[in-house]
């Protein structure tokens, strides 16, 4: 086979018919034309790569099994490797057995809003920019990382999200600061961020919160991922309006049921706030757009506002 596309992260050249290599980029191929989403197929690729490299023979259901059991991963992850390969013997018109595994549930992490910004104010301009995106509209990673230049009206101030994973698409606010952000990116390319993969990008943020975590002396920082954003914003955004009908628009989410776990993942019984105080319109807007809501007015003019710390 001659080939010279990428998909999934896997690379077709000149490989003999038997080997393995073919066989995974196949499969990537015919997940492709399934309609999977481009992440998807990114990552079950990769788990179907790692096990091969692990001397696990993909043609044979058994040894793949043996191949899963001996690796040090948690259930979820294993559980994932199972998908992989009955997605890999399905485009091959086979079935098997397949080994239970079954994640244990947890309720997502959630940072403090001060560890979330000294990440943010400590990578570099395009991984802050993209991190402040997460923050700020609770996007999941795949849906930021497709996100194009015209998705943006910077008139209105709005990004008009394309869903994935079966989710509902949706038009969300963006703060004049990422805008600011957003402004200082590349716009050569039809993309926001995307010029390769998001696991590449990833891990070039993994860096970069390794050297801020360190720098704070603050391990929590460490544990901070894409994914943990979508929580933040949907956890703080229910406990600032409690409407849980807007928090399900914002995460896109078909079913309810998905987002009601947001309810109690923080306990603010002891409410600590830092308070501000705006002179004019301005100033007003900017802790606004800081997050700060608005307390009272005062006799002389003032105008009070707070932030949960």
């Amino acid at each position: 086979m001659v080939a010279t596309e990428t998909i999934g992260n896997v690379v077709a050249g000149d490989i003999s018919s038997g080997d393995e290599k073919e066989l995974i980029f196949n499969c990537a191929w015919w997940m492709k034309k399934q309609g999977l989403a481009e992440q998807t197929i990114e990552s079950r690729t990769k788990i179907l790569r790692i096990l091969a490299k692990r001397g696990v023979n993909l043609h044979d259901p058994e040894s793949v099994k043996d191949g899963i059991a001996r690796q040090k991963w948690c259930a979820g992850r294993k559980e994932n490797a199972v998908l992989s390969y009955t997605t890999l013997l399905k485009m091959l018109g086979k079935t098997w057995t397949p080994p239970r595994y079954r994640r244990i549930e947890k309720d997502p992490w959630i940072p403090t809003e001060s560890e979330v910004d000294q990440l943010i104010a400590g990578s570099s301009t395009k991984v802050s920019t993209f991190l402040q995106l997460l923050k700020e509209t609770g996007m999941r990673p795949g849906e930021a990382w497709s996100l194009k230049w015209t998705d943006i009206n910077t008139e209105n101030s709005t990004v008009r999200i394309t869903p994935e994973k079966g989710s509902n698409p949706r038009t969300l606010k963006l703060s004049s600061r990422l805008l600011s952000m957003m402004n200082k990116l590349e716009r050569g390319k039809i993309y926001v961020f995307n010029n390769g993969l998001l696991d590449h990008f990833a891990q070039n943020f993994r860096q970069q919160r390794k050297a801020v975590a360190w720098k704070l002396n603050n391990s929590r920082i460490n544990q901070i991922n894409f994914k943990t954003l979508r929580h933040f914003k949907a956890t703080m955004e229910y406990h600032k309006t409690k409407d849980i009908l807007h928090v399900k628009y914002l995460l896109g989410h078909k079913r309810i049921e998905n987002t009601l776990i947001y309810t109690h993942l923080v306990d603010f019984g002891n409410d600590e706030y830092v308070s501000k105080v705006a002179k004019n319109a301005t100033e007003a807007c900017q802790l606004v757009e800081a997050g700060f809501d608005f307390v009272c007015s005062t006799p002389d003019g003032l105008i009070v506002f707070r932030k949960r710390k």
